[in-house]
């Protein structure tokens, strides 16, 4: 379906009832990347997937930040009567999740982080900033391939091609002006500061990540001082698509765990 939020329209997709359970996706992704999650989950949570605006079938309309991104999610959920929600996010979308977290905490229920990032350095924002110019000048199938090799495990690539080449569409699909207004989003992302102690928090790193290392799970686990860290092997950046069965898995026990702790503290 489609939604108006914050004055412009996103894509959301919706399934099943109960205590609801949000996925924001990464940079180049859309709410397909959780399709095995949502399924697992939708049998006994609202499953609520949102594309960005800019990304997979929403548009590029107004401005485009991870503040942005963080506001409208704030007010999906109002609009839903969705929350509070766990809130799932994966690469950008931990970002994104983040800020929600801090600006909006009583929406928050827990924070599920796969392949979390921190904002870019000084040559991280350079990098980006070029890729966001190379999108505009000759579009999508101009990095698409670099993505997929930077994004995706060896491992993954050579066991589970199909992974790669769905990697590989999705950034294929992206409107290259929207995806370019992401790209400068992350550029301009900081740091969102710590995740509150009192709020359940769950990582999800891949052991062959190199866009965003074990280590920076940890990091993020030690300032919030009792996260639950796992570390797939095999698996790069792409942690739904990669190992989606194992991912599901850690997913459900967190979420049954974050509403079963709500219901406690109401």
């Amino acid at each position: 379906m489609t939604m108006r939020v914050n004055n412009r329209y996103l894509a959301v997709e919706s399934a099943g009832t109960g205590p609801a359970v949000v996925f924001l996706h990464g940079i180049g992704g859309t709410s397909n990347v959780f399709q095995v999650q949502a399924a697992a989950l939708s049998s006994a949570y609202r499953v609520i997937r949102p594309d960005f605006a800019g990304a997979g079938r929403s548009p590029a309309g107004g401005e485009i930040s991870v503040d942005s991104h963080a506001a409208d999610i704030a007010a999906l959920l109002d609009a839903l009567d969705a929350g509070p929600a766990v809130i799932v996010g994966h690469s950008m979308g931990t970002l994104v999740a983040r800020v929600l977290a801090a600006r909006h905490p009583t929406r928050v229920a827990g924070l599920a982080l796969l392949g979390p990032v921190q904002p870019p350095d000084a040559a991280g924002r350079q990098a980006i900033l070029a890729r966001a110019a190379t999108l505009r000048a000759e579009g999508t199938a101009a990095i698409a391939d670099a993505i997929v090799a930077r994004s995706i495990s060896p491992v993954t690539r050579s066991g589970r091609p199909e992974a790669a080449a769905f990697v590989r569409e999705l950034v294929m699909r992206q409107d290259p002006e929207g995806y370019a207004r992401n790209n400068e989003a992350l550029a301009a992302a900081t740091d969102p500061g710590p995740v509150g102690p009192h709020l359940p928090l769950l990582l999800i790193a891949g052991r062959d990540d190199t866009l965003s290392p074990p280590s920076v799970s940890e990091q993020i686990a030690v300032a919030h001082g009792s996260a639950d860290v796992r570390v797939l092997d095999g698996v790069g950046h792409q942690i739904p698509l990669e190992d989606t069965s194992r991912t599901s898995q850690i997913l459900t026990a967190f979420v049954a765990a974050c509403f079963a702790r709500a219901s406690r503290t109401a």
